[in-house]
């Protein structure tokens, strides 16, 4: 009696046993897509636009970096700043230099930086719940230990403050810059290898309890144009400092499978969003083609980078995103996917880009403003296939005007679908769009402050 009614009941258990497997994989798979993902920025110092083969290179080889990039989305409309401090402040901050007042770069021993009173995006993340760390260039003050990494939300820290070192001496104008937690480190190596190392090193030591947000920002391919020889043995065909700069980024890529390798080894690359974009447009002898001149310009070559991003069942691979981006995005997208808070006491200029890098492959911003070394006397903006560039004369918009590069046109309008090298100036053909344009990025410019240091 008792084994058979034992038997009638089996199939009633059997049931309530697979609903219940069926709940906790469910639940799991739950938890699996609302798991606070690992962030990896990858930095890269003065790369062209078309220096890598995702982008349009043909004369170096990239194949790390291209894999990456085509197992994720490319973006084709990446703004960052003109130069290296301003776009590492736009990342950090979330917000356009017109509000921090770091337009140019922080020179070595300079009594200034990033405001103290910037929460970063290494604080936003820290605050969710992440391990903070940075090994590479910094480049937004060095002068007290309050505006170094680890008093800016970084937990750790390795590499060096300012740009412009030597690669193997770590040496810039007579002085050691190579640091580890704001101790000065005699250490010898190829600095994108060490920037490597360490990374790796802090991946494969990283403890699960708690999600990482590493920043790698390599100072590679930043001159002085210094590499080992066995980098540029694939370039007989290339000559000069186009030779090393070819050889240096055969190095960043080698970092960046290293990276990746050590990723994968933890089993940490599945739950992993790798970003990688150069923080300005490429100097001679880097090319931006199809893009107009150079880092240092508001010219699309020298404020359209060349970028992606990763995270596989995240992120569809194999997608071009045309939808203009800024730097600052990152900073509202990161902290969002964290689960961090977005509220502060400072204005945030960047937009959530999640649902076009994932979805809809549309711009967050109705317009995206560039300003020069100089500050908000030369000023682009952009809205959809629209850019205007101002470069001021008189007080008439608020703005201090400045002795103008002969470069710059009192104001040039180009549309960047038809014409992305900007070789036309449609200005005198389409001023109500002129107006409208020039309408907005007053806006924009409105109450800009004054350089940082000043």
């Amino acid at each position: 009696m008792k084994k058979s009614f034992l038997l009638q009941l089996l199939p009633s258990f059997q049931k309530r046993i697979s609903v219940s497997l069926i709940a906790l994989v469910l639940s799991m798979g739950v938890h699996a897509q609302t798991q606070k993902p690992n962030i990896v920025f990858l930095l890269i110092d003065d790369l062209g636009y078309a220096d890598c083969g995702f982008n349009g290179g043909k004369d170096i080889l990239t194949p790390n970096i291209d894999k990456l990039a085509n197992a994720g989305a490319i973006l084709k409309n990446h703004y960052v700043q003109s130069v290296c401090s301003p776009t590492r402040s736009a990342l950090m901050t979330g917000r356009y230099p017109t509000r921090t007042g770091v337009y140019n770069v922080i020179t070595p021993g300079a009594p200034w930086g990033l405001s103290l009173n910037e929460r970063t995006l290494a604080n936003a993340l820290k605050e969710a719940g992440y391990s903070t760390a940075i090994t590479g260039k910094w480049h937004l003050g060095e002068f007290e230990k309050a505006y170094q990494p680890n008093a800016r939300g970084f937990d750790h820290q390795y590499g060096h403050f300012l740009g412009a070192l030597d690669y193997f001496t770590h040496v810039r104008n007579n002085q050691m810059d190579w640091y580890r937690n704001g101790t000065e480190l005699k250490e010898e190596g190829y600095s994108t290898h060490l920037i490597a190392k360490e990374a790796c090193n802090l991946i494969e030591q990283h403890a699960p309890s708690k999600p990482l947000f590493l920043y790698v920002p390599f100072n590679g391919v930043h001159s002085p144009f210094q590499v080992p020889d066995q980098y540029i043995q694939a370039y007989p065909n290339l000559e000069g400092n186009r030779k090393k700069l070819a050889g240096m980024l055969a190095a960043v890529d080698e970092a960046v499978a290293q990276i990746v390798a050590s990723l994968k080894k933890t089993g940490m690359l599945e739950n992993t969003l790798i970003i990688f974009s150069s923080d300005n447009g490429g100097p001679p002898p880097g090319k931006n083609t199809p893009l107009r001149d150079f880092k240092a310009t508001v010219y699309e070559g020298g404020t359209r980078a060349a970028a992606f991003a990763y995270w596989p069942g995240h992120i569809p691979a194999g997608k071009t995103i045309e939808g203009s981006m800024h730097i600052i995005d990152w900073y509202p997208t990161l902290v969002g996917l964290a689960g961090g808070s977005l509220k502060q006491a400072l204005p945030i200029d960047g937009k959530d880009a999640w649902p076009m890098i994932t979805k809809t492959g549309k711009s967050p911003h109705k317009a995206i403003l560039s300003v020069s070394i100089s500050g908000p006397s030369i000023a682009a903006i952009r809205m959809g296939d629209w850019k205007l560039i101002v470069a001021y004369t008189d007080e008439s918009e608020g703005v201090s005007p400045k002795k103008q590069p002969k470069k710059y046109e009192p104001v040039s309008l180009f549309n960047l679908a038809e014409d992305p090298g900007e070789s036309k100036n449609l200005a005198s053909t389409y001023p109500d769009k002129v107006a409208k344009l020039r309408k907005e990025l007053s806006v924009l410019l409105k109450n800009a402050v004054a350089p940082g240091g000043k």
